[in-house]
């Protein structure tokens, strides 16, 4: 009985994870930790505190973790004004709202990002609620943000949307289905291994096949 629609933003809605990608490529130079790039894309998507461990491994997130994460987000601050939505962003939230569901969109970002992006989506008069950094304990791929979104606007059942594995496992981690958009550059399989029920190749595509989903409308 799905009553939310639960969507992810970075790599979702907006085409922001090359300049996350980058933001972390240069924290790390700043240090003078050099870890390739395609690793940091591959992690974009967890939170911070996930994915310096992840690339750089636990003794850098022991010593330089909280000074890597703030000066990603310098970095970050030099690239927001690149960020774009993706095409069909907008589009694809009035229908999903018009067609009676909740909509939430949830991020894990920092507040003035995630306003930012929220302005780009012209999302604000279409969100019931939407989600920040400051809203879960734990950041992805635990489920803390989805079950944050699901309280947010009182749903009994949730879909998410999501372009990258994290947001698929977090979703999971919860027993909520996620449709996935390969708009962060995982590949079919690696999204569908993950537990996504449908994969689509971009907003556009998804909206067009609404109907073929639980998107539908609601139960």
């Amino acid at each position: 009985m799905v009553d939310t629609a639960i969507f992810d933003v970075d790599g979702t809605l907006v085409d922001s994870n090359y300049q996350h990608t980058v933001a972390w490529s240069r924290a790390f130079r700043r240090y003078d930790i050099v870890v390739p790039t395609w690793r940091i894309h591959r992690a974009i998507g967890m939170g911070g505190d996930k994915l310096v461990p992840e690339v750089a491994g636990e003794q850098v997130e022991r010593d330089l973790g909280e000074t890597l994460r703030e000066v990603w987000v310098e970095e970050f601050d030099e690239l927001i004004d690149e960020v774009q939505p993706f095409e069909g962003a907008h589009a694809l939230l009035e229908e999903v709202k018009r067609r009676g569901f909740r909509l939430v969109l949830a991020s894990s970002g920092k507040a003035k990002h995630v306003e930012a992006f929220l302005d780009l989506v012209e999302g604000r008069p279409l969100a019931d609620a939407w989600t920040t950094a400051e809203d879960a304990e734990e950041t992805k791929p635990e489920p803390d943000l989805v079950k944050t979104a699901l309280a947010e606007v009182e749903g009994a059942s949730g879909v998410m949307i999501g372009d990258s594995v994290w947001d698929v496992v977090a979703a999971d981690r919860l027993d909520v289905r996620t449709i996935a958009v390969r708009t962060g550059g995982f590949s079919v399989d690696e999204l569908a291994e993950a537990g996504a029920s449908q994969v689509y190749e971009s907003l556009v595509e998804l909206r067009e096949h609404l109907d073929d989903t639980a998107l539908r409308g609601p139960a």
